[in-house]
């Protein structure tokens, strides 16, 4: 493909959203009345470009459908020559679609959430660039470009998270939110610079070339910071604390950035990263171990959520685990956790603006324990929300049933001990899902109802309700319409093949994970449809309760491991510089006006004092000559 043609394909769902976030943030006030309609057009255009350059590359031969093109010279040095430029091929465009597509559902659906809100246009402002951020993420055919796109994500996302910041709540959950990617992002820098002095380069096909003949030491290194990188912006162990906070944001913002996309930057950094993780063992051991534990981690503390944001937040950092796992297991699960990814994009997003519509009704009340019975006066609501709860447990024939499910599948096919330890985890997150997912679903929809006396519930605008629809759809039929190894020789040229040797029959392993399933839905049935749900939560519950409604400590563990000894170090610091830096100082000025002061004294005015001075003088300087000379 031409450059020209290039041009006017895959940077217009860049140039689009950047536009619009220019005009909206430049334009100011004067851009209030029509911003938002603005920002949705640029988004949808977005999609637009994307579903053309997708046909298009549909009609071209396997081996020739990747496309790139290069824009200008960034960084033209004598060691380092990097050009900005993209790369569309087979794994991109999986992320450009969900990003694009989901993100101008979210977009339409602002629209309605945010119409009485004074600051709408800079909300949308602030969503355009988010897309603008991300869309480089993923096009970006080189490392330098990734992270250009991965900090603007994450500036974007910090405006977003704190958008209300006259909530100190907001703001708090903003720069907690900031400051754990960074983190997250000095690994990713560091990973970088390793790969340059390995390989001079940072283009992916340069450093994937070399990557082979690459020492294992560097190799794991590069993987491990990789690693630390994902688990930064896709809030896995041990960069996990900042996903509830973030819940402090509007709805949308959660539904765009905390479940269909900024999360995922993580899978797709590690997927785009295979040649070094598939050459890098101990890496890849980290990868799966990190994405088993979050798993476990997430579904538990969604089991003990009131909030229904923050038990959602936990259900996504607990389904990134199940890809990052995924991801961990080489070219045998690159394909699985992007199926996975790509469903959850949508059931996902769909619970998301659910709760938001939900909050909506309720007047923005969030406790599901003061919900109850809303099926009746919310019907659409109830059944997208129950759509993409069937999806998200996995019951067939919905969307997530087809892609946890294979996740599950690949974890046994390990082999050995590591394939019954993740396969296991796999299987009892999957347990655990249903039923904090149940109780979510019962006690918002289901029940008594047990609301205020104020509150009157009423169903979201068509302009709300739509997106909703359009999601459930893609939460039903999104699972079905990619499985089936459509996604796998799809992805093949990108990720590579690999051929799995299931320990038990697929229908026998869909059995067994169905089993598991139903007994933790019906646990959460037993536990909060037959017995009676009060609108306070219990204070006597057991330890493992009181752990998860804490985040599994994830916070305490942080203050304690970081930041306390981080401030005791700061504070030692200051005192040393206080008391010894300027100390110092401050001694050799007293010292210096003491001497000053002393010499002062013996400027009298007095000729006859100066004179016996020089006498004094002269005295003992030939008194010292004297003695000396003997």
């Amino acid at each position: 493909m031409t450059f020209d043609q290039m041009t006017t394909l895959w940077w217009i769902p860049i140039a689009a959203p950047l536009a619009g976030a220019a005009v909206l943030l430049l334009g100011g006030r004067r851009t209030d009345r029509w911003g938002h309609l603005l920002a949705t057009a640029a988004v949808s255009a977005s999609f637009a470009a994307a579903v053309v350059g997708f046909v298009r590359m549909l009609g071209r031969d396997t081996a020739h459908r990747a496309v790139d093109g290069t824009l200008f010279s960034w960084v033209p040095t004598a060691g380092l020559h990097i050009d900005f430029g993209l790369r569309a091929d087979q794994l991109s465009v999986c992320f450009v679609l969900l990003i694009t597509g989901v993100g101008a559902l979210i977009h339409v659906y602002s629209i309605g959430y945010m119409a009485h809100d004074p600051d709408r246009r800079r909300f949308f402002a602030y969503l355009n660039l988010f897309v603008a951020a991300m869309l480089l993420l993923v096009l970006a055919d080189n490392y330098f470009g990734l992270y250009v796109g991965w900090e603007g994500v994450g500036l974007a996302s910090y405006l977003l998270i704190g958008f209300w910041s006259q909530k100190p709540s907001a703001a708090a959950a903003a720069k907690k939110a900031f400051v754990v990617n960074r983190v997250g992002d000095i690994g990713l820098v560091l990973g970088i610079g390793w790969m340059f002095a390995v390989t001079g380069t940072v283009s992916f096909a340069g450093v994937f070339a070399v990557a082979p003949d690459a020492s294992q030491s560097a190799l794991t290194g590069i993987g491990l910071l990789l690693l630390l990188a994902a688990c930064g912006k896709s809030a896995q162990v041990p960069l996990q604390s900042w996903l509830g906070d973030a819940m402090e944001g509007p709805t949308p913002v959660s539904a765009l950035i905390h479940a269909a996309t900024m999360v995922t930057a993580g899978v797709y950094l590690i997927v785009r990263s295979g040649p070094i993780f598939n050459t890098a063992p101990a890496a890849q051991t980290a990868v799966v171990t990190v994405g088993a534990v979050t798993l476990l981690f997430g579904a538990v503390i969604g089991c003990a959520k009131d909030d229904i944001k923050k038990a959602l937040a936990a259900s996504t950092m607990s389904q990134i685990g199940y890809m990052v796992l995924a991801a961990g297991l080489g070219p045998a699960g690159y394909p699985v956790a992007i199926l996975h990814l790509l469903t959850h994009g949508f059931f996902k997003a769909g619970l998301f603006l659910g709760a938001g519509s939900v909050m909506h009704a309720m007047n923005d009340e969030t406790d599901i324990r003061r919900f109850g019975g809303l099926r009746t006066v919310l019907p659409i609501t109830f059944v997208t929300f129950g759509i993409g709860y069937l999806a998200i447990i996995g019951v067939p024939p919905f969307a997530g049933f087809f892609s946890k499910d294979a996740i599950i599948e690949s974890a046994f096919a390990a082999g050995g001990v590591r394939g019954l330890v993740l396969g296991t985890a796999a299987l009892v997150g999957a347990g655990i899902t249903a039923f904090y997912m149940t109780r979510v679903m019962l006690l918002t929809f289901f029940g008594r109802p047990r609301w205020d006396e104020d509150a009157h519930p009423h169903e979201s605008p068509p302009v709300m309700t739509t997106p909703m629809i359009v999601l459930a759809l893609g939460s039903l039929g999104a699972g079905a319409a990619l499985a089936g190894g459509r996604l796998v020789s799809w992805l093949e040229p990108v990720v590579g093949s690999h051929h799995e040797h299931p320990v038990l029959p697929g229908w026998a392993m869909t059995i067994i994970i169905l089993a598991v399933v139903f007994a933790g839905a019906w646990a959460g049935w037993r536990m909060y449809a037959v017995e009676r749900v009060d609108r306070s939560a219990p204070h006597d519950v057991s330890a493992l309760t009181r752990a998860a409604r804490r985040d599994l400590y994830g916070d305490a563990v942080n203050e304690a491991v970081f930041m306390r000894p981080g401030r005791g170090l700061a504070t030692g610091v200051a005192v040393a510089d206080n008391r010894v830096v300027d100390g110092a100082a401050r001694l050799t000025a007293a010292a210096v006006s003491l001497a000053s002061g002393l010499l002062r004294r013996a400027e009298t005015g007095y000729l006859r004092s100066y004179a016996l001075s020089m006498l004094v003088g002269t005295a003992a300087v030939a008194g010292l000559i004297w003695v000396v000379g003997r």
